[in-house]
């Protein structure tokens, strides 16, 4: 049964990136811009423009274009980057590190802040913890990821001056990169320095990143201990005499967790999505930050495999929740 449910989904990832790859081929030729245009030099004539535009690949009937741009997919073919001259997917894999160190930390403080905040808040019912958890998640899903970032950036670097508000690492701890990763990389090095410098410089983009979603696990995991602690089988247990800590702990919290897998598992590719805004505010060297570069340049080839390493992400993102719907309750069956 597993295997024919996996089956299945890769199946629907195909025809999704198929999908995805159509639609961005066809807005991207129907946006205002015409790459030629922008890399012909001064003074070009209408055939040096349409010779150019011949050597981009960009001549021809859009099916002639989009078959050849799926065919090149099917080989892992990205084509070459117009505004770097670089092979695309390499330029891509290149950021790509860094955009999944930023998802990933902000995944992990929404997570477990949004689990924090939502056990506190019933666990203290009508106390000034409860007030204040629920202020920041009615403030947290109200305001824009970006707005944060920018608040982010006067407060803790301007104001207060206490966290950097720019790159992966101070200047003077760069070092060659290992696996593109500058947590591990410095994990691997063993330089405590340089690590403490990381984890300075992701706190604040990835803070930024972490809130909106922080806010809908927090209030998702409150809603549903509540709803839980209302159950007929938590009645039964208080009556075995369970302490209150013991049922909210321990079978409560259980049983929210599965909406929450399926609210991050839905959420994850707005915060993939959110990278864009939040890279560029905080000069973070990921994809996000690349693809305004490339929308800049019409670098079409580049923005074609940046949306489709993003499909990628979000599909298997969305696959690895399925499966952890299993591990988190064995009575739901995996159905193709």
């Amino acid at each position: 049964m597993a295997l024919r449910f996996l089956a299945s989904r890769l199946l629907l990832a195909a025809l999704s990136l198929v999908g995805v790859s159509a639609l961005v081929f066809a807005i991207l030729r129907v946006i205002p811009g015409d790459p030629a245009l922008l890399m012909a030099p001064v003074g070009a004539t209408a055939q040096d423009i349409e010779r150019i535009r011949q050597e981009l690949g960009l001549g021809g009937s859009w099916w002639r274009q989009y078959g050849a741009f799926l065919l090149g997919l099917a080989h892992g073919n990205f084509g070459r980057s117009l505004w770097l001259q670089q092979d695309a997917l390499r330029v891509i894999l290149g950021r790509l590190p860094a955009t999944l160190e930023l998802a990933l930390a902000a995944l992990v403080l929404s997570v477990a802040g949004g689990l924090l905040l939502g056990v506190l808040s019933v666990w203290r019912r009508r106390s000034w913890l409860e007030s204040a958890a629920l202020g920041v998640g009615t403030l947290g899903i109200s305001i824009p990821n970006f707005v944060w970032g920018l608040l982010f950036i006067v407060v803790f670097g301007a104001f207060l001056r206490i966290l950097p508000i720019s790159g992966r690492v101070a200047p003077e701890l760069e070092t060659e990169e290992l696996t593109g990763s500058a947590l591990l990389d410095t994990l691997l090095r063993a330089d405590p320095t340089a690590f403490a410098s990381v984890v300075a410089h992701l706190l604040l983009p990835a803070g930024a990143l972490a809130l909106p979603l922080l806010a809908a696990v927090f209030r998702t995991v409150r809603s549903d201990l509540l709803t839980a602690l209302r159950e007929e089988y938590v009645v039964t247990e208080r009556m075995k005499g369970l302490s209150e800590a013991r049922i909210l702990f321990w079978r409560a919290l259980k049983n929210a967790l599965i909406p929450t897998t399926t609210l991050v598992g839905v959420q994850f590719g707005f915060v993939i999505g959110g990278t864009v805004l939040i890279e560029t505010i905080f000069g973070w060297p990921g994809i996000g930050q690349l693809t305004l570069q490339a929308f800049q340049y019409r670098d079409f080839p580049l923005i074609q495999g940046i949306v489709i390493v993003y499909a990628v992400i979000v599909i298997l993102a969305n696959l690895a929740v399925d499966m952890g719907y299993a591990l988190l309750n064995p009575r739901i069956q995996l159905a193709a």
